[in-house]
């Protein structure tokens, strides 16, 4: 899953709406000490050096609980892997043309065997999967339907949405000329409606309830060169954002009531923005293939917070997903390890490279897919993807001197 060299960054100014008035903020106190400790520091001091920030500590253990591998003698990488919002279930989407569903407290529950880890391969530990027509880039849980509806976004350029109780897709979008789609996501403010990124330089906003689901224009974020949108995510806490992150470096953010023009852009980013997390109604993480995330305050001039640095990122997709409650950051890396910030601190306070897969590999794996399940104030768990199409689940607890 390669990207595109990105254009050239064309730069734009534009005002800025308040999109979270309404909305409370989560983790308020550990947002505002991260804001407190930006404060009036020059965003240059985020930039190239590190060394004044207070050193990094882990105030979790982590430990690697089941192993899922895969038989598959061809590529069966793992694109993306997403929990719906219960943390129930656990969809996986990728090369082999696959969504695989897991049952978290089943599949994924910790055990041993002979050196101590839990080892199942995907047919035996998912509920069941579905064949999709090509492969998958991108996976979304739609909101309100009971965790019975799975979006995905395909190398075809096709958005699908299937019934996974009847195990069939129920609606079908292609309007991007067969140009890959890299990302899909749906809103929380009018869960009806959808968007989707892809190479043809587009954000496609869709509505099933238009005829045909055609009612609504494309958005070009790049008004100048088509480049590539690699990332679209919805403001999950039911603002009416949505954010756009481009191979021209920018990330675009959006008022869905009014989508003539953004209303903000970041572009501090070197390289392509490959994807973007909200952590609050106004607080934003982004990666790029830069080989780091930065923090973003969207409301206050999209001030950037903090870097963070410390993965290898200069081409792939290597997933990116947000513990809010827990105040942590996790990412894969080219490396084949997987990384964990504190959004505290730019230096990572966990690192741990996957065990291979049963299937040897002609070139070295990377990290892929990772998402969070909280499982309570004190207890997390990971579960990370790799291009070997294994997918290991890591337990994490906070260390008994913190809680004490």
């Amino acid at each position: 899953m390669l990207i595109h060299p990105p254009p050239h960054t064309i730069s734009y100014e534009w005002p800025m709406k308040n999109f979270s008035s309404h909305f409370p903020l989560l983790n308020s106190q550990t947002i505002a000490n991260i804001k407190q400790q930006a404060g009036q520091e020059e965003e240059k001091n985020h930039d190239d050096d590190d060394d004044d920030e207070e050193e990094a500590r882990c105030e979790w253990d982590f430990n690697l609980s089941a192993a899922i591998s895969s038989p598959a003698a061809s590529s069966d990488a793992i694109g993306v892997v997403e929990f719906d919002d219960s943390g129930t279930l656990l969809a996986t989407g990728g090369i082999a043309r696959k969504i695989r569903i897991y049952a978290a407290d089943k599949s994924l529950k910790a055990g041993e065997d002979a050196v101590g880890v839990r080892v199942l391969d995907h047919a035996a530990a998912c509920e069941f999967y579905i064949c999709t027509p090509a492969k998958l880039s991108s996976i979304k849980w739609k909101p309100g339907s009971d965790s019975q509806v799975l979006g995905s976004g395909d190398y075809d350029g096709v958005v699908m949405e299937y019934d996974l109780v009847k195990r069939v897709p129920v609606f079908e979008r292609d309007e991007h000329g067969g140009k890959r789609v890299w990302s899909m996501d749906y809103s929380r403010w009018d869960p009806t409606l959808g968007a989707s990124g892809s190479d043809d330089g587009t954000m496609q906003m869709w509505d099933p309830r238009c005829e045909g689901g055609k009612c609504l224009p494309p958005i070009q974020p790049n008004r100048a060169v088509r480049s590539p949108v690699c990332c679209v995510e919805f403001n999950p806490f039911g603002g009416p954002l949505v954010v756009a992150g481009c191979a021209d470096r920018g990330i675009y953010g959006y008022d869905v009531r009014r989508m003539v023009e953004p209303v903000f852009k970041m572009d501090r980013h070197e390289k392509a923005v490959t994807y973007t997390k909200f952590i609050d109604p106004r607080t934003i993480v982004s990666s790029s293939i830069d080989g780091c995330l930065m923090m973003w305050d969207a409301e206050e001039d999209s001030r950037l917070i903090r870097k963070y640095k410390g993965h290898v990122n200069t081409r792939r997709f290597v997933g990116l997903s947000v513990w809010r409650d827990g105040g942590l950051i996790s990412c894969g890396s080219e490396n084949n390890q997987v990384y964990v910030y504190d959004t505290r601190w730019g230096r990572p306070v966990w690192v741990r490279g996957l065990e291979p897969g049963s299937q040897p590999r002609r070139e070295p794996g990377f990290v892929s897919g990772v998402c969070w399940r909280p499982t309570g104030e004190d207890r997390c768990m990971l579960v990370v993807g790799g291009s070997d199409g294994m997918l290991q689940v890591f337990k994490g607890e906070r260390k008994c001197d913190i809680i004490c």
